[in-house]
């Protein structure tokens, strides 16, 4: 299949008031939904909305975003859905630690996604006051993997 297929898809679902399109072949899927608005996908930031997945090497935007905790912490949250890993390795010692300092450039975890390793950078600068996944479990997208105190 390819994008002009997809996009006659596209244009039946508008013409007949489609919402939902799905189609599985041999290996490929396709699974297509217009939200209320009209649109062919969901806003990136709604719950439940399809993942995201970026080419290897893509740098990976972390979310951040105040916690709404009295102490002003922050949460990191998963940019994607994946694996979550606290070392690149299992004999490797993990990237960041409890009451450790990060930076904006620090890598505090690894998101597999795919089969490509995402670093997830912290983004700014504070001291690790929780760690909120357990190692190598599922994450969603936007899901708080770690919480900072800014400093």
């Amino acid at each position: 299949m390819d994008l002009k297929d997809i996009k006659a898809i596209v244009d039946l679902m508008k013409k007949n008031s489609i919402s939902e399109f799905e189609l599985e072949k041999q290996e490929f899927k396709i699974r297509l939904k217009r939200t209320a608005n009209g649109g062919s996908h969901p806003p990136v930031d709604e719950p439940g909305s399809m993942p995201i997945y970026l080419p290897p090497g893509t740098p990976v935007p972390t979310q951040v975003a105040q916690s709404g905790s009295a102490s002003g912490e922050i949460e990191i949250k998963s940019p994607m859905v994946g694996t979550f890993y606290r070392a690149p390795s299992p004999e490797a010692v993990n990237y960041v630690e409890l009451g450790v300092e990060v930076h904006p450039d620090t890598v505090v975890c690894i998101i597999e996604a795919m089969k490509v390793m995402n670093e997830i950078k912290a983004e700014l600068r504070g001291v690790i006051t929780q760690m909120l996944v357990e190692n190598a479990k599922p994450v969603e997208f936007g899901q708080p993997l770690f919480k900072i105190r800014p400093t």
